[in-house]
């Protein structure tokens, strides 16, 4: 996250075009390249290790294509709304977001992500997963399996899968607390290049919008292969469930040890 401005800020003065011959071509040039930028720049915000992890670990082991891409797009709009709320009512009030804040912002998103590895793997735990042994055509085989919660024999067990807009609602909670904890480094980076108030404000939205698309997009591209998993074998979607838990418990810890660095914490 803190990498976020330096970056943006040495691509905006090389995305500045070459060509504008007179100060107003230049102005307009400028101001077109740095929203493009911007909203690029808020696409690959979105592939941030620590977001994809979250928003992984937000998706139910029953989710469809759909339910995976719906995921994505609820964490995206949580994140542009806090980005741009927060942002916006800095920047208009004239206050500013001091590094303690910004520390214990992103301190907060990794415990959040932390606990949300550690709750899938409880998950998995709670679920009693076990091995069962079959014989079809005269070979015998192995798979996991669980029976936690169903409420027929197995064989007969139906699942119904909706995903209503309440369901939504912890990841879009996800999303709004990685937003505002990303709100520090994009203020200090819009404040410091835009034009004015107006052009600020547009920036902080058009970011919003790319980092909403990249997320979406990128649980587009993942959800067939995930809903592939999610139909196949039990063993699939147990590894899967272990990897995605245990990556995220990892990140999340990263990012708490970063945010406590920044804090000056235990003299990390």
């Amino acid at each position: 996250m803190k990498s976020l401005p330096h970056a943006l800020a040495i691509a905006t003065l090389l995305a500045t075009p070459a060509y504008a011959a007179d100060g107003a071509t230049l102005a307009a040039g400028g101001t077109l390249s740095f929203l493009a930028l911007g909203f690029a720049v808020g696409l690959a915000h979105a592939l941030d290790a620590d977001h994809v992890a979250a928003v992984a670990t937000m998706m139910g082991k029953n989710d469809d294509r759909r339910g995976i891409i719906l995921r994505g797009a609820a964490w995206g709009l949580g994140h542009t709304v806090a980005l741009f709320m927060i942002c916006s009512v800095v920047l208009m009030l004239g206050l500013t977001i001091s590094g303690v804040v910004e520390s214990a912002l992103e301190l907060a998103v990794g415990i959040m992500i932390a606990g949300l590895g550690l709750r899938v793997l409880w998950k998995l735990r709670r679920e009693r997963i076990h091995i069962h042994a079959h014989d079809h055509d005269g070979a015998r085989h192995f798979h996991a399996h669980s029976h936690a919660g169903d409420p027929t024999q197995h064989d007969a067990a139906i699942h119904t899968h909706r995903h209503t807009a309440r369901a939504m609602l912890p990841t879009l909670g996800v999303g709004l607390l990685h937003g505002a904890a990303g709100s520090a480094g994009l203020l200090v980076l819009i404040v410091a290049t835009a034009g004015s108030m107006g052009e600020a404000m547009l920036a902080f939205a058009v970011f919003g919008i790319g980092s909403l698309i990249g997320m979406t997009l990128l649980t587009a591209a993942a959800s067939y292969p995930l809903g592939r998993i999610h139909q196949g074998a039990a063993w699939m979607r147990t590894s899967l469930e272990l990897s995605i838990g245990g990556i995220a418990f990892f990140v999340g810890g990263g990012v708490v040890v970063d945010s406590l660095h920044g804090l000056g914490v235990m003299g990390l």
